[in-house]
């Protein structure tokens, strides 16, 4: 019903809507009820199969192809280093803190993750295999052998031969295939051959996809794969659109599973693909929904085919293509590796020389156990000789994720065993009995078989969890000493957690879950996700809870040995998995690590700033020169804009039709609603979800929404120019061309301004400044020369490229007086390394002509000043050294005179957040035995009077001293 409003005001709001809908009259309404399609037809709908093309389309699309390929390729041999994200991609060099408290370094890149691969070994990342594995492909085919851990940014690819080109070239190569996938989607919604050539010419000129594609990252093939999707989800939809005359024919069928493939591989490389699943189930829904109205052609057999049709190529097409990239992951890696960790017992147990040997599945006193915590993935029970350097000072007590000789404990019974001469002591005096098997109930102390001493814990706060409900637990005694009340631990089974009858009565090995309630106290042996400091070598904290959470305090024997059960023993060991098991671990793992990304990084931005374009990221900085990664401000703002336009155009639309207007009787009306609304929905799955994120996010998060926005910003303009009548636009090609070439002018004008940040190519500080429009836009222009012509004179020769520095971060006023105080301040230590194993790194040659190179190890006290080799020599074994790792250049004439002030490298932006992850690296920092960095001195209460009296009544005997006493009680 027409709404009842005054003549002039009618008229007023036909006016404004007439470039949409013609007229709002019954009589138009009726003239589209007449050409009103009978079954499930789209109106305004024609067959756009790109496979029908024009020849010129196909001549512009390999123009369009050649000069991607001639954007996307120029000098992608530079620069000749590691760059920032590539030390995320290329080396899996990303810490991840691990389900059991510790923080894992993975040394991989995609040199790293492709060198994992080619060696085999074992790895976790956040994100699928499927990029991973072609860039893997990539590099092996170039020669790669997988030798080089593209670990540091800035670490030379040209000395080692590693054939980082080749494998840039993979991503580069995505770069290039997104531009005619443009092309060919917008030709697939019906756009004309100069709009579809604009989208085109948008994706080649945008920077930031630019930068994205030279280099060894994900973001490329995520990009492709999206793109591919969209163009075969758009095919799909124009058949559909065609009614029941296209249903089921070759065609629909080509095009419906198309997009399930692109589906199945777009979530293979991030799981952004969840998105674009998101994206196509929506929409297929929709299509069900009109396709059950359809009463005349569509029986409800036929709705069944329909949708049985979509389950299979939407669902299981992309599921099965997804598992069958885990299970080739799977196959690669058969080795254990650093992210072996990460994975539960059983997990491991699938590894080459992780897997164990049957063990016997009775428990006995005297058995010889390794103790693995149930909650947080397995954690070994573990101490190590070095003490607390608070509380009572003794031995810590951590959980370690890897097998080793300090995880075996001891299971001794609260009393000595009765001999022929009474008490057999010493800590193997059930070696030669008749096993004891262990009941639920059973009290026994644990003895740690390397340092002579139990597992201990009294009233004395945690180092690190200081709570009332905490107690610290700490290894004591010494060797022949036959310890004390506070060793004592219950063994209470966990009946509902253990498997099989045996198992919820007496302790069997891997079978029995149980927990170890401290004696004196009734708090029970607990470990969380808390990491020691570095006194602690970073491993995860165990105390003794009162009242801790169940599945913290639970504990399972995974190693089990005694002399008196024999080759004839039952034996156990654990359960394989299989590919399905491993698989689902693996998602959660996954999901949990990455929700786990969550401090702030020092290029990281908010999903509100992306569509304004507020930000970027800087990714390396070396030899006056840059690479930021930022968008093209004149597409980035103009598709951000198309998306607002619709927005606009659709809550006026809504209150149209509230008010009884007919616009959707338009079919031009309804085509711009429909087809821009899908483009627009892409957009918005995209990038809503990231609102809901807490973890770590950059712009590049942004780049397949914008895929779709710039998708809507064509389908708008090809609209406003051919197809709605009204603005003048349609009745003359000419003006639509025009603009085309106008936009895509102005975009290339911009797309060279900022090329030298996506290049790394030479700039000076007047030119950076003109073009940096807003603070926010954070590279430094200082890092450039103030004229090209120094660039000829300082820059090093491109095949002998030194080493890169990483990216500049920006210093606040009082950061850099600090640093110029004190110069060591802004230096950033290595790894820890054990005295005697120093590590200098070579000096960087800028020139092709190298004088000399020289070595040098120095020995600096904390205040910076360096120790000869005597002082060195006093205070070996007395404190710990961390080892630095710095390169210094001193630049000559040919005179062989010192050049002062010679240009050096810049400083560093810390590493991408999936590369660092939330801590440090926590195991590598040196052996056990490097000694503590405080001695321990002082024992707590009642331990040191006991400790006391036993070295004044065994001291002159030349009995070992007390544990308290340090280091030389323990063998």
């Amino acid at each position: 019903m027409t709404p009842k409003v005054a003549p002039r005001a009618q008229s007023s709001e036909k006016s404004s809507m007439q470039h949409l809908s013609s007229s709002n009259s019954p009589r138009t309404g009726q003239r589209a009820a007449k050409d009103k399609h009978a079954d499930y037809t789209s109106e305004g709908v024609q067959d756009h199969d790109i496979f029908l093309l024009p020849g010129s389309d196909f001549q512009l699309l390999t123009l369009l192809t050649a000069v991607a390929a001639l954007v996307r390729l120029f000098r992608i041999y530079q620069p000749s280093s590691v760059v920032f994200d590539e030390v995320q991609y290329v080396c899996t060099s990303q810490f991840f803190r691990m389900p059991f408290g510790q923080s894992l370094i993975q040394t991989q890149s995609f040199g790293g993750f492709a060198s994992k691969y080619i060696k085999g070994r074992f790895f976790m990342d956040v994100h699928p295999p499927l990029a991973k594995l072609l860039l893997t492909l990539a590099g092996y085919l170039a020669g790669f052998d997988g030798d080089f851990d593209f670990k540091d940014i800035g670490k030379d690819y040209l000395e080692p031969g590693v054939p980082y080109v080749a494998m840039r070239l993979l991503p580069a190569i995505c770069g290039i295939l997104t531009v005619p996938t443009m092309f060919l989607t917008l030709k697939g919604t019906g756009c004309r051959t100069t709009t579809a050539a604009l989208g085109a010419g948008m994706i080649i000129f945008e920077n930031g996809l630019l930068t994205q594609s030279r280099l060894i990252l994900l973001d490329s093939p995520l990009m492709v794969f999206t793109a591919f999707t969209a163009l075969a989800w758009t095919c799909f939809t124009n058949q559909h659109e065609q009614g029941p005359e296209k249903a089921f024919e070759p065609s629909w069928w080509f095009w419906l599973i198309a997009t399930g493939l692109g589906l199945g591989t777009t979530a293979s490389v991030k799981w952004v693909g969840l998105f674009t699943i998101a994206w196509v189930g929506s929409l297929t829904v929709l299509q069900l929904w009109v396709l059950l109205g359809d009463t005349r052609t569509v029986t409800p057999r036929i709705w069944f085919k329909h949708f049985l049709a979509r389950v299979f190529s939407l669902i299981v097409i992309p599921i099965t293509f997804y598992m069958a990239m885990f299970g080739i992951h799977f196959l690669c890696l058969v080795n254990p590796g650093d992210g072996d960790g990460f994975m539960s017992s059983e997990f491991q147990a699938t590894l080459n020389s992780k897997s164990m040997q049957d063990v016997p599945v009775d428990v006995a006193l005297g058995s010889r156990v390794s103790l693995r915590h149930h909650n947080t993935q397995g954690g070994y029970l573990h101490s190590h000789n070095h003490m607390y350097p608070t509380g009572s000072k003794q031995q810590q007590i951590t959980l370690y994720p890897h097998k080793d000789e300090n995880n075996m404990w001891l299971l001794e019974n609260q009393t000595q065993p009765e001999g022929m001469d009474g008490p057999i002591v010493g800590s193997k005096a059930w070696d030669d009995l008749i096993p004891t098997l262990l009941q639920d109930g059973a009290v026994v102390k644990l003895y740690h078989i390397t340092t002579d001493r139990r597992l201990h814990s009294h009233d004395v706060r945690p180092p690190v969890t200081e709570a009332d409900w905490q107690n610290e637990v700490s290894a004591y005694g010494y060797e022949g000493f036959e310890g004390d009340a506070n060793d004592l631990f219950r063994i209470e089974i966990i009946k509902s957690m253990s498997d099989g009858a045996a198992a919820k009565t007496r302790l069997r090995t891997i079978q029995t879950k149980f927990k170890l309630v401290h004696v004196m106290t009734g708090c029970v042996l607990f470990s969380h996700k808390v990491k020691l400091p570095d006194w602690g070598y970073e491993q995860q904290e165990v105390t003794c809870a009162k009242g801790g959470t169940l599945p913290n305090s639970v504990w399972y024997i995974e190693q089990n040995e005694h002399p008196m059960l024999g080759a004839d023993a039952e034996k156990v060991n654990y359960r394989n998995p299989g590919f399905l098991g491993k698989f689902w671990e693996l998602q959660k793992v996954m999901w949990t690590t990455n929700a786990g990304l969550v401090e702030s990084h020092a290029w990281d931005s908010r999903p509100p700033s992306w569509p304004v374009l507020r930000r970027g990221i800087n990714f390396w900085g070396k030899d006056h020169r840059q690479i930021y990664l930022i968008g093209n401000p004149i597409i980035w703002w103009a598709s951000t804009a198309a998306i607002a336009l619709y927005v606009a155009f659709k809550g006026l639309a809504v209150l149209r039709w509230q008010r009884g207007y007919h616009d959707y009787n338009t079919k031009t009306f309804k085509r711009f609603d429909y087809e821009i609304g899908t483009s627009v929905l892409g957009w918005a799955f995209h990038y809503f979800p990231f609102y809901l994120m807490q973890r770590q996010l950059f712009l590049h998060h942004y780049f397949p929404a914008l895929y779709f926005a710039i998708i809507a910003l064509c389908q708008t303009y090809d609209f406003m120019t051919s197809r709605i009548s009204g603005l003048g636009i349609r009745e003359r090609p000419i003006i639509g061309k025009a603009g085309a070439i106008i936009f895509i002018s102005l975009s290339m004008a911009a797309f060279a301004l900022y090329a030298p940040l996506a290049y790394g190519n030479p700039w000076t500080q007047d030119a950076c400044n003109k073009v940096k429009l807003f603070d926010t836009w954070d590279w430094d222009c200082n890092t450039f020369h103030t004229e090209l012509g120094q660039y000829a004179i300082a820059s090093p020769n491109a095949g002998n490229a030194g080493q890169t520095g990483t990216p500049v971060v920006p210093l606040s006023q009082e950061d850099r007086a600090a640093e110029e105080e004190n110069p060591i301040l802004g230096q950033q230590a290595g790894d820890q390394k054990p005295l005697g194993e120093p590590h200098v790194t070579p000096q960087v040659a800028p020139e092709p002509s190298v004088l000399s190179r020289e070595e040098r190890i120095e020995y600096r006290d904390q205040d910076g000043n360096v120790l000869d080799e005597e002082q060195v020599a006093a205070l070996e074994g007395k404190v710990s050294f961390k080892t630095r790792y710095e390169t210094r250049t001193r630049v000559i004439d040919e005179k062989g005179n010192e050049i002062v002030n010679a240009p050096g490298a810049e400083g560093v932006a810390p590493p991408h957040p999936d590369v660092e992850g939330r801590n440090p690296e926590t195991i590598g920092g040196g052996p056990e035995d490097d000694g503590r960095e405080q001695p321990a001195t002082v024992a707590v209460g009642d331990d040191v009077g006991k400790e006391k009296g036993v070295e004044q009544g065994k001291a002159k005997s030349g009995q070992p001293r007390p544990a308290s006493e340090g280091n030389e009680a323990t063998k």
